[in-house]
């Protein structure tokens, strides 16, 4: 048994079933293993940022990490971006990056690299196997990294040579991490100041607690006294839908973040970040709470905040009897033109039950949420990193971790530039996922941050650096020349028989709005 193959076997052993994959010459020994050796599922892609983003989609939903093969320090690189998001969600991935063999790294050739610097900002564990016989037990404390609470993303980097001798055989995954579950301290807090100052105190909120049953809790709390919830502007997973507590979000945009956060003297942290600004912008805050604002730390990221949350209710006494009746919009198919209102409302319509909704719709998706609080219950991922390129991806990787429901990724058409061959690897997969383009052509989210900076109004060259247009994309063909059934809509009457016809077939379907 070579290094290669008694790390697939240690993966397999270890709870690591499948690999996104897009190798080289270094990886061909682990390739071969792959072939070898029976209970991997390997995914290919074209692009190293779909490979990590597909691992990142795919850890949201199973919970569990999947690994991804990459080639060398570029093929790394390429696919930093996604691992940027991946480890903003937190999302556990096990990355084999290959290398030159040990005695091969000096000549300095051409692809030679410094993988480990490469690798360290967007990893939380980084190793390099040292042998043949070393490959196997730091492939398990690869997998035990990513199995962490929090959970991390683990990169192990594999010389050919360390792959192609021989070694001893596979090793045993140390024991996953307990959970932490969370300081009673912190939660008697908690209950003490939203007992005093419930209406002037926000309950802010990501990752575990935006589960169905934490937010279960959180509406109780609410309804107790009187606090207001709400999530971080974007986060890795949420429950939403009928019968779920609607939350609103944290607005992008500071002008409107600030007056709904100024009334607040109180911030308990339930997971979430004390809210700040995406970017600085002149005169203008980077901080969104208002001054003199108390942030008290309830849960930390990893932390168990749905039993916080139980506990926290219990110290309120709060029960089911507490929760206030929601006022959600009525779904209503719409009709006519094409516009963000229309297109949330047919979304809203069109979301089947228990789907996975991947959300990076930028500027047409602000207004979303509304109307989709009264869709069918589902679950909506959004980019924790802010870099684009994420949805397609991780939509592939949710596929992938989930056969049995449908996915609908919602994507603009500059983000959707950045990762398309992931249409491919859902056509090869027959993965059941309906990727959504609005083509508005204009990165639009960099016409309101020119503006939003005072850079000025844009002359011509800037528009230019702007725009998406000449020639313009054409989204169906792009599809279609990568095996995936695409129509373009032009109005609501049409995008709402679009959506119930690529919900109704089973495999990878696009839709291009054009607006």
């Amino acid at each position: 048994m070579n290094g290669a193959e008694s790390l697939v076997r240690t993966l397999v052993a270890g709870g690591v079933d499948v690999c996104f994959t897009n190798p080289g010459t270094s990886e061909m020994h682990f390739v071969a293993a792959l072939d070898r050796v029976e209970g991997m599922r390997c995914v290919l892609g074209l692009f190293e940022g779909v490979v990590t983003g597909a691992a990142d989609g795919y850890f949201r939903m199973k919970g569990s990490p999947a690994s991804t093969l990459l080639h060398l320090g570029p093929g790394l690189a390429n696919g930093l971006a996604n691992l940027h998001n991946a480890k903003k969600a937190r999302s556990g991935i096990v990355n084999i990056v290959g290398q030159h063999a040990t005695y091969h790294i000096g000549f300095n050739a051409p692809l030679t690299s410094d993988i480990e610097g490469l690798a360290r900002p967007m990893s939380d564990w980084v190793r390099t196997s040292p042998n043949a016989r070393a490959v196997a037990a730091d492939g398990a404390a690869a997998i035990a990294a990513a199995k962490s609470a929090p959970p991390q993303i683990a990169t192990l980097i594999l010389p050919a040579d360390t792959a192609w001798n021989e070694a001893d055989g596979i090793a045993t995954v140390p024991a996953e991490t307990q959970r932490p579950s969370y300081s009673t301290e912190a939660v008697e807090k908690a209950a003490k100041i939203l007992h005093a100052h419930g209406p002037e105190t926000l309950v802010l909120m990501t990752a575990s607690a935006l589960t169905e049953q934490g937010l279960a809790f959180a509406q109780r709390i609410a309804g107790k006294t009187g606090c207001r919830v709400m999530g971080q502007t974007y986060h890795p997973r949420m429950a939403r839908g009928a019968g779920r507590f609607s939350i609103d979000r944290i607005p992008y945009v500071i002008e409107q973040a600030l007056p709904i956060l100024k009334n607040y003297k109180h911030i308990v942290l339930v997971e979430a970040n004390d809210p700040v600004a995406f970017f600085a912008y002149p005169n203008k805050p980077s901080q969104l709470k208002a001054e003199g604002t108390e942030v008290h730390r309830m849960t930390a990221w990893g932390e168990n905040s749905v039993a916080a949350l139980e506990a926290l209710a219990d110290h309120l006494g709060a029960k089911a009897s507490d929760v206030q009746p929601q006022k959600l919009a009525e779904l209503i198919k719409p009709t006519g033109a094409l516009n963000h209102t229309s297109i949330a409302q047919a979304i809203a319509c069109a979301i089947p039950e228990n789907a996975i909704v991947v959300d990076e719709s930028i500027t047409t998706g602000r207004g979303f949420f509304p109307p989709t609080a009264a869709a069918k219950p589902h679950d909506w991922l959004q980019n924790m990193g802010g870099s684009i390129g994420f949805s397609t991806p991780v939509a592939t990787g949710a596929a992938v971790a989930c056969p049995d429901r449908k996915v609908m990724c919602l994507v603009g058409d500059g983000s959707a530039m950045y990762t398309i061959q992931s249409l491919w690897t859902q056509a090869r997969e027959n993965l059941d996922v309906v990727t959504v383009v609005f083509a508005n052509r204009i990165y639009q989210i960099l016409r309101g941050e020119f503006d939003g900076v005072g850079a000025g109004e844009p002359g011509q060259r800037a528009q230019d650096m702007l725009k998406i247009d000449r020639p313009t994309l054409d989204f169906v063909a792009m599809a279609k020349g990568m095996g995936v059934p695409g129509r373009a809509v032009t109005t609501a009457d049409e995008f709402n028989k679009a959506l119930a016809e690529a919900n109704a077939e089973a495999g990878p379907r696009l839709i291009e709005v054009q607006m």
